[in-house]
């Protein structure tokens, strides 16, 4: 998309889900000590992803590349560096996936027996599932400080943020203004982008009605584009 010179741009959030992964191969919690990057299959997604946006260009020139910290996402990042201009990604934990806490690299068979006998359905999103975990409500305030941060810090640019699953949900919280507890599940393929946008800030500039006063609203422009995997 292009901006008028004249009129000041919007910022653009670019969520990337990274490639398989080696610890869900595995069935493993891939945590910071349990992730061991990606699967051959999951390389060959980043490296489509990466023809893909070279081929379209639809990221822009000059775009910022952030990822997490965890293998999985850097591997990613690294591999689709060259569609953008071949520029390093900075990397932040705050854009981890939940952090598991002593849960972390354990099997999930293994997880499920210690920490949720009771099934999915027993865990409170306010509890933290194993001890020195996150809960999924300090999760979703982590990220969602992180992603209005990374938009803060680089307004009117386009932000290309490779993370995880959970931060693409959290994103829906945290810019959609969706309730912690959904009625509906979301499908979020490997190397799949979704798309936040945030108009500039002026008289009149905003897509709608905002839920808060003084908060600008964001657009949903896509989500779980895969389709370079099809």
């Amino acid at each position: 998309m292009s901006t008028p010179p004249d009129e000041p741009a919007p910022t653009r959030l670019i969520l990337i889900r990274h490639g398989e992964s080696r610890s869900t191969i595995d069935r493993v919690v891939g945590g910071h000590q349990g992730c061991t990057g990606l699967s051959e299959r999951g390389r060959h997604q980043a490296e489509a992803l990466r023809d893909r946006l070279a081929r379209t260009g639809e990221l822009g020139e000059s775009p910022v590349l952030l990822t997490s910290v965890l293998p999985r996402a850097i591997e990613t990042a690294e591999i689709i560096a060259p569609a953008l201009g071949g520029i390093a990604a900075e990397q932040r934990c705050e854009l981890c996936e939940i952090h598991p806490g002593e849960a972390d690299g354990i099997t999930w068979d293994e997880f499920e027996e210690r920490y949720r006998p009771g099934g999915r359905a027993s865990i409170s999103p306010y509890s933290p599932p194993a001890p020195g975990s996150e809960s999924w409500a300090e999760f979703f305030l982590r990220v969602g400080a992180a992603l209005r941060r990374s938009a803060d810090e680089h307004t009117g640019r386009t932000v290309v943020i490779v993370c995880h699953g959970g931060v693409i949900e959290g994103s829906f919280v945290s810019l959609g203004n969706q309730p912690l507890r959904r009625g509906f599940e979301l499908s979020i393929e490997n190397t799949s982008i979704t798309e936040w946008l945030r108009p500039p800030e002026g008289p009149g500039l905003t897509f709608g009605p905002v839920p808060f006063a003084g908060e600008v609203r964001w657009r949903l422009v896509r989500f779980n584009d895969s389709a370079h995997l099809q």
